[in-house]
């Protein structure tokens, strides 16, 4: 592809370009309300201006409803890139919220100020999911700018609600808005990978986070037997869900571990002394849940132990379902599969690989839809963590990725 050479040279030469957009994203705290913070019209205002500032004028949006915050809105805008062919979109889908900064004292730099060193920026949200977003729009950018039509239609999708459940964003979405995507489009989620980009995520472990509240008797620490030790109770059940990985025991080599988890995780706080027998006591578990299995025969087993425990400790459990998602897998042959492994392959010299993860992303919820999609990109996984960093040469190199398929015939 003759085209080719020059979108690869015009992202090549736009490395300070796209730092200089990280660092107006960065500046624009996108926070949940959850994480107290007022949404993401601010980053996104901002962003849609930059995109008509730089020639990219197709915008819609698509908002949701949220009284929690300033706007009434959780925005959601699609930008699109006409092609020469109507076979089918190219869809890049990034999140516009981040996660909280956390302790200041664990960062070198201010995390809403981008800074720059040896080929790495800093900041929150510099990669989740920040890389992939500006990847995508300089991707779009080499077209638009070089007055280049893309073969096929690109679609550059900024999404709310990430990082809090995506019930504003990607949920909304399909569920209100799902003829945006077409049945052969190519969707690809950039948020998340592995520090080569040889990986492409087609599936995704069931996720299934419980509460325990376990309600005894409080008594005196000294008269146990005159109380109902729900803390007690409470231990013996977390040993016998963390058992449960021994009957849910398939391994699936697509992913790491390949095995199920069932992980008790948080406690909450419970009596205030040493001398207190707790009459209630609360923990949760992290469970994922290999897709072998169904929620439904993991709900069942989970009874089974709950009645044992409250018979043997005469005590009630109340159990409230945090999360439960589960999702089909994007088949290893699908056309988007096919396309980014061959644009790796072709630009990169890459033999990719097909994996499935344990986290949960939004590909879930359109692999519900029917709907493939991969998630992928070229990082290190820095995301959440104090000083979190993007390497400036991966952006340059996924959005290269991105162009090739938009431009092949």
């Amino acid at each position: 592809m003759e085209e080719f050479d020059a979108l690869k040279e015009f992202i090549e030469s736009s490395g300070k370009d796209m730092v200089e957009l990280e660092r107006l994203l960065t500046s624009k705290p996108a926070l949940a309300p959850e994480s107290g913070g007022d949404g993401e019209l601010e980053k996104l205002t901002a962003l849609e201006q930059y995109l008509k500032d730089n020639g990219i004028t197709r915008l819609e949006r698509f908002d949701a409803k949220d009284t929690r915050v300033t706007s009434g809105i959780r925005p959601n805008l699609v930008a699109t890139i006409p092609g020469n062919k109507n076979d089918y979109n190219i869809w890049l889908c990034a999140h516009l919220d981040v996660v909280p900064t956390g302790s200041l004292k664990l960062w070198d730099s201010d995390p809403w100020t981008l800074q720059e060193k040896d080929g790495k920026i800093y900041g929150r949200g510099v990669e989740d999911n920040q890389q992939g977003l500006v990847s995508a729009v300089f991707a779009a950018f080499a077209f638009v700018k070089q007055h280049i039509i893309p073969e096929h239609t690109i679609k550059l999708l900024f999404m709310a609600d990430e990082e809090c459940g995506s019930a504003y964003g990607m949920q909304y979405l399909v569920r209100e808005h799902l003829g945006i995507f077409g049945k052969n489009d190519r969707i690809l989620i950039p948020d998340g990978g592995d520090p080569n980009g040889e990986t492409i995520e087609i599936a995704e472990k069931n996720i299934y986070w419980v509460k325990f509240r376990t309600l005894g008797k409080q008594a005196h620490g000294s008269r146990p037997d005159q109380g109902k030790n729900a803390a007690l109770a409470a231990c013996e059940l977390a040993l016998k869900v963390n058992e449960m990985e021994q009957v849910f025991n398939k391994k699936d080599p697509l992913f790491d571990p390949p095995y199920s988890t069932f992980q008790p995780t948080m406690h909450e706080a419970n009596v205030s002394s040493v001398n207190i027998i707790p009459g209630e006591d609360v923990f949760y578990a992290d469970c994922r849940i290999n897709p072998c299995y169904s929620l439904d025969e993991v709900r069942q087993e989970l009874g089974k132990r709950i009645n044992e425990v409250e018979k043997k400790y005469s005590v009630k459990v109340e159990v409230s379902e945090v999360q439960a998602e589960s999702s089909r897998p994007t088949a290893q042959d699908a056309p988007v599969v096919k396309d980014l492994s061959e644009a790796l392959k072709a630009v990169h010299g890459i033999e990719a690989r097909c994996v499935g993860i344990g986290g949960g992303t939004v590909g879930a919820y359109l692999r519900n839809k029917g709907l493939d999609c991969v998630v992928w990109s070229s990082l290190d996984e820095t995301a959440h963590q104090p000083n979190e960093y993007a390497i400036v040469a991966n952006i340059i190199k996924d959005a290269k990725t991105i162009a090739y398929m938009a431009a092949r015939p």
